[in-house]
């Protein structure tokens, strides 16, 4: 790879991180309004739908191109350049016959997974979201031979794109239905169809690009049938599947939670509203995982067993400070928001129902951003496979917790479950890491004291706040969310003040981040004070 290529690799890296953090922020951010205006009911019905869509979502911008782009700088190596019948068609009726069957096995048997669920008045909008997959042959094409060529802004422009018609459409949806009294379970089909939606957008949008740059030659070749399928399958699905961290745990509760619910005791409609109410904590965990992995997944675009061989002292020098930014803020955003839950409950879903279980299940956002962030650099170094079935083993510690604890503790069990399954995966993932990098020294970088008195000084301001001003903030709905907001803010920022002067990074990590100059000039207060 010549040094432009490297140049324009890293540089796509970080345009497709701030394009998935920016997506992940619309995706937590509209299922607040969605859940206010259909209730916990409305807000079950979504996320009974959700994992099904976000696997087709995933294969689409992440497993197939994944696989596509690998096929594509392979092919250009050989000396073989992309043609329609070579290449586009091939791959295309191989992900269409891949996509078929995934549509017609949701579209079939939508009858037996709503009974599955527990719920079938869901059969309709499973048929409906079975139609999404007929949409990812031609994104995921795109998205794959852009990926292979370093050109990342379609498929930068196409994510957010597709995101933020599928909000549009969804939070209008809610307002239809909150304001015509009609059929809860119209919002999940909403949803299907704002899906739908949303992959034709994308298709626009990188048909666009297409159109201007022709990335397509006459050039003939054998067509490699059984290279095409194995990649296709293999590495196309074991990719998405390490994006799915967070939606297989959804997915593990859109099964099991509602029928384990009704085991320990609950009707049909307690039920329902139970999972809702637990589902509340999704989007808080997904917004807190992106603080806590996106600065670390930033760091990281470029790794390479090669890179290990060639230059082991700055590798292990990024490798190490992405864990430490990951570790850190993940701390603090999961202690920050455990403090501040009760006021953030309320803000957002305008009552207290699940606080102390939602507490629990914050717990998450550590283990996940930590998780994410290990499992990145195991892949970098070529162990797609193996942290594809690290997230398999999560899945069925929590689908068999879901099971086992949820009749016994209620929704409670259900947050036990995935933060059992997390605190597993993290151990696992660590493991390999320390196993793969031995002399990474991670642990022994941290500074424990500095972390708990930064942890401490939080939480007890946060806690005199709340002593000060609970009575006055929630008198309306406009001061406590200038008040969360606030909180939130000074918050993390004392949290991260007192990490700088207590020396928790080196001048050296520092330099990394953007705007280092600041950071830089917090932390050497401390030794001018000295």
């Amino acid at each position: 790879m010549t040094g432009n290529e490297t140049n324009r690799l890293v540089k796509g890296a970080l345009l497709l991180t701030l394009a998935g953090l920016i997506s992940k922020i619309l995706s937590a951010g509209y299922r607040i309004p969605l859940q206010n205006l259909t209730g916990d009911l409305g807000f079950y019905i979504y996320q009974q739908i959700y994992p099904l869509i976000g696997i087709a979502l995933i294969l689409s911008l992440y497993g197939f191109p994944s696989a596509i782009s690998k096929m594509t700088v392979e092919l250009k190596a050989a000396g073989k350049s992309l043609s329609f019948r070579s290449f586009y068609l091939p791959v295309f009726f191989i992900l269409a016959v891949i996509n078929g069957a995934f549509f017609l096995i949701l579209y079939m048997n939508a009858e037996a997974i709503a009974g599955w669920v527990g719920d079938t008045n869901l059969v309709h909008t499973y048929r409906l979201a079975a139609f999404v997959f007929l949409l990812v042959p031609l994104s995921a094409l795109l998205r794959g031979v852009y990926q292979g060529n370093y050109y990342m802004k379609p498929i930068a422009f196409s994510q957010i794109g597709e995101q933020f018609v599928r909000v549009v459409i969804i939070i209008l949806a809610a307002l239809y239905v909150a304001h015509s009294n009609n059929d809860l379970y119209e919002i999940g089909q909403a949803a299907a169809i704002a899906s739908i939606f949303g992959g034709f957008a994308a298709i626009l949008i990188l048909g666009f690009f297409f159109l201007r740059k022709r990335p397509v030659s006459n050039d003939r070749f054998e067509i490699p049938w059984k290279y095409y399928i194995k990649t296709l399958l293999i590495l196309g699905i074991v990719a998405a599947l390490n994006h799915m961290l967070l939606l297989v745990i959804q997915f593990a509760d859109a099964f099991t939670l509602i029928p384990s619910l009704k085991v320990y005791g609950l009707s049909q409609v307690e039920a329902m509203e139970a999972k809702g109410v637990f589902d509340r904590g999704q989007p808080l965990i997904q917004l807190g995982t992106v603080l806590g992995s996106s600065f670390a997944l930033a760091m990281i675009p470029s790794i390479s067993n090669e890179k290990l061989k060639h230059d082991p002292a700055t590798f292990y020098k990024y490798i190490r400070a992405a864990l430490l930014f990951s570790f850190y803020l993940a701390v603090g955003a999961t202690i920050g928001l455990i403090a501040i839950f009760p006021e953030t409950n309320l803000l957002l879903y305008q009552d207290e129902k699940g606080t102390m279980e939602l507490q629990l299940l914050v717990l998450s956002i550590f283990l996940c951003s930590m998780a994410i962030t290990a499992s990145s650099i195991l892949q970098g170094l070529g162990n797609i496979k193996r942290t594809a079935g690290f997230v398999l083993i999560a899945f069925f510690v929590k689908w068999t917790g879901n099971q086992l604890l949820v009749p016994l503790l209620g929704i409670t069990g259900s947050a036990i479950a995935t933060v059992m399954s997390l605190l597993l995966l993290y151990i696992i993932v660590m493991y390999e890491l320390k196993r793969k990098i031995p002399g990474l020294g991670f642990l022994s970088r941290i500074r424990w004291l500095t972390l708990i008195k930064s942890s401490v000084t939080m939480v007890t301001y946060i806690l005199l706040m709340d002593w000060f001003l609970y009575d006055l903030v929630t008198a309306s709905r406009l001061a406590l969310l200038f008040y969360v907001v606030f909180i939130a803010f000074t918050g993390g920022l004392l949290f991260i003040i007192i990490l700088l002067r207590g020396r928790a990074f080196t001048e050296d990590e520092l330099e990394m981040l953007p705007k280092s100059q600041l950071f830089i000039r917090i932390y050497k207060g401390r030794k001018i004070n000295e």
